[in-house]
């Protein structure tokens, strides 16, 4: 597994070394770890007069401060690293890079919101979610997980989007520990509709109880079946949950007592649209801190 981590040196990117160094089945497997520091330009008429290796040199060196700490925890939990200085847009040289390397993750270390209303990650972040398709780790208040499994959800809403975030789990595993327990988190519609008379006078229906567990389990059904087969075809196990309500908010409360980290598929939206995730990972997102994987179909 190619894996590229970007440090600013922050709390946050120490979350980020510390639950690297946790992650002893990916260590046993050998990851291919990069770790990437990006200072910002210098203005070009002081580079002009520098020179360019002088910049290149002083890039280094402060790149150096922040890089240093993180290679050194990490091998002493055995995992050897790649180093990378590199300058200019944040966001633009890690998602860059992330290609050049071919990188199956890129795990961040972020805050909560950021000054500007409406990221939920920070710029930097938000700006990378907004730019790169691959799988984006994205880690915040939590506390690197105690022990090398994982508790892992798998948000499945029927869509190929929960798919692609099953097989993204499956392919990668070690990732989550040898003993990573997997399950699979579906929300149900409640069906729950009041009695009311729209415009022309009409009644609107109610569901009976039977009526509301036909079409939960059916709906249901419909959603997690396809996530089993592919569990089934990898000869690996999953548990299943089933969830009512408002699909955010309830996988947001799930996951925040019971996972140490939570996959969602998520379709995004590039350029500069406001939303990133789609409107139910932003709710989780807006809702927990737990470490959130995004996956794009």
């Amino acid at each position: 597994m190619k894996i590229l981590v970007p440090l600013d040196g922050s709390d946050y990117s120490k979350k980020v070394v510390g639950f690297l160094a946790s992650r002893s089945t990916l260590i046993g497997a050998e990851p291919e770890v990069h770790l990437l520091n990006v200072q910002p330009a210098l203005p070009g008429q002081a580079a002009a007069q520098l020179g360019r290796q002088t910049v290149r040199r002083i890039y280094e060196s402060e790149a150096e401060t922040v890089l240093a700490p993180a290679r050194r925890a990490l091998a002493r939990a055995g995992i050897a690293v790649e180093t990378h200085a590199d300058s200019g847009h944040p966001v633009v040289r890690i998602v860059q890079i992330a290609d050049d390397l071919k990188a199956d993750l890129i795990v961040i270390g972020a805050h909560g919101y950021s000054e500007f209303k409406g990221l939920l990650f920070g710029s930097v972040t938000h700006g990378v979610l907004a730019r790169s398709k691959r799988p984006v780790l994205v880690l915040r208040g939590a506390r690197a997980p105690r022990g090398d499994g994982l508790r892992t959800g798998i948000a499945i809403d029927g869509s190929k989007f929960g798919l692609a975030a099953v097989k993204f789990a499956l392919r990668h595993r070690y990732l989550f520990g040898a003993a990573a327990r997997m399950t699979l988190v579906h929300v149900v519609p409640d069906f729950v509709m009041p009695v009311m008379a729209d415009l022309g006078g009409v009644a609107v229906p109610t569901y009976t109880e039977q009526e509301i567990k036909v079409l939960q389990d059916r709906d249901f059904e419909k959603a997690i079946a396809p996530a089993r087969r592919l569990f089934e075809k990898a000869a690996a196990s999953a548990g299943e949950v089933r969830l009512s309500g408002m699909p955010g908010d309830e996988i947001a409360a799930y996951a925040k007592k019971n996972l140490d980290v939570l996959l969602v598929g998520s379709h995004g939206y590039g350029g500069f649209k406001t939303a990133v995730l789609g409107s139910v990972a932003t709710r989780i997102a807006a809702k927990c801190d737990t470490p959130l994987l995004i996956v794009r179909a």
